[in-house]
């Protein structure tokens, strides 16, 4: 008979999906915006009686200046959240620096505020502090690994990107439509990319799909019929 003792396996493995939080927002923000908002151009720019062609030229204005503004407003917000995250590197580096002690108690109290006894944080803060300080501390102090920092180039491109896909869907639709069905047609096509995107963000992020679907759909044909609506009198009185 063996002495030796099996190797522990884990029975099961865990499959979290918090990690996609920050580029799933982006990636459905960006469609969700895109779709909505041509569609809601194209709708109320035909309420008001325009032709195809005034509908489309206006429909692809409104794409390119949406793509261009989620990128410009997504590079600037990240821009500045990585400048926010390279003052508190570089403040951190400084404090290690000055006030090495202080900084291995603080460390040693933040592992104490997680459930480890005195000894054993202090223990901990002194094992992690003997390699990469600056890392130890990014991550425990302030909340994000060093070489993870906000990229703005990426989130301005994933913006435009996923903007003009969604916007490209309404556009195309009220352009090939026959005029007496365009409207109806857009609303439709609008309204199943909506669920199809309510439907994906919530597989991606392992939530229930059903309110996902609602929530999208309901506020996409509110803000279609307000626009269209809206159009509508903009036209009977211009």
């Amino acid at each position: 008979m063996s002495n030796q003792t099996p190797t522990a396996r884990p029975r099961h493995k865990e499959r979290h999906l918090s990690h996609r939080a920050g580029w799933l927002r982006a990636a459905v923000l960006g469609a969700d915006d895109g779709i909505l908002s041509i569609a809601s151009i194209v709708l109320g720019v035909a309420a008001a009686g325009s032709t195809r062609s005034v509908i489309a030229t206006a429909g692809i204005a409104g794409l390119v200046a949406g793509a261009m503004s989620m990128a410009a407003g997504e590079y600037v917000s990240v821009s500045s959240q990585r400048d926010v995250e390279r003052a508190d590197i570089a403040l951190e580096q400084r404090e290690l620096e000055t006030f090495p002690e202080d900084e291995l108690a603080e460390l040693a109290g933040i592992y104490r505020a997680r459930g480890l006894s005195e000894r054993l944080s202090w223990d901990v803060a002194r094992e992690l502090s003997a390699g990469d300080r600056l890392a130890v501390h990014t991550r425990d102090e302030l909340g994000f690994e060093l070489d993870d920092l906000a990229r703005p180039r990426q989130a301005a491109l994933a913006s435009a990107i996923s903007f003009a896909s969604g916007a490209v869907l309404p556009l195309v639709a009220i352009a090939l439509a026959p005029a007496s069905v365009r409207v109806v047609v857009t609303i439709l096509v609008t309204l199943v990319a909506l669920a199809a995107l309510g439907i994906t963000g919530a597989r991606l992020g392992g939530a229930p799909k059903t309110p996902a679907v609602v929530r999208v759909v309901f506020w996409g044909a509110l803000a279609m019929g307000v626009t269209m609506a809206i159009g509508a009198v903009i036209g009977s009185v211009l």
